[in-house]
């Protein structure tokens, strides 16, 4: 068996992008069967507020059922957890093992919160981009499934 790993999306707020990011990046994993990877989403000002109903329409529009939840403040840089910001300037506030999206697809992922949903729509594509090369990086690395 192939040792565990943990992947924390990052964002503002954790109610957009890096929730959404979670959520797509959990349907790949189990598309794939990969059970052994541990997906989850935090925001470096997150209050505790809801996932945005912006966020939950385009999820819901690819097909990915989305609970309510309230968003997560991090806190504490765990060692063995890749975190995924979504964008450079991110990078510097994680000591610790971190890539962002414009590291995986060239560009950053900017922060579509009060926004149309058509935006939204736009940034889920960019995050299903970034959390696809992320996994074919991952299985790379670790030789396969």
């Amino acid at each position: 068996m192939k040792d565990s790993m943990k992947v924390c999306f990052v964002c503002t707020g954790n109610t957009c992008r890096s929730v959404m990011a979670e959520y797509v990046f959990k349907k790949m994993l189990k598309e794939q069967n990969i059970p052994d990877i541990k997906v989850n989403s935090k925001g470096f000002n997150a209050l505790g507020d809801n996932i945005a109903q912006n966020a939950k329409l385009a999820l819901k529009e690819k097909g990915i059922r989305v609970r309510d939840r309230k968003s997560v403040q991090l806190k504490k840089i765990e060692k063995n957890t890749l975190y995924v910001v979504m964008n450079d300037k991110a990078k510097e506030k994680i000591k610790g093992k971190v890539i962002s999206m414009k590291d995986l697809t060239g560009f950053d992922v900017l922060d579509p919160y009060g926004q149309s949903l058509e935006v939204y729509k736009e940034t889920l594509n960019q995050l299903e981009s970034g959390a696809k090369v992320l996994l074919e990086k991952i299985l790379k690395i670790r030789g396969g499934k």
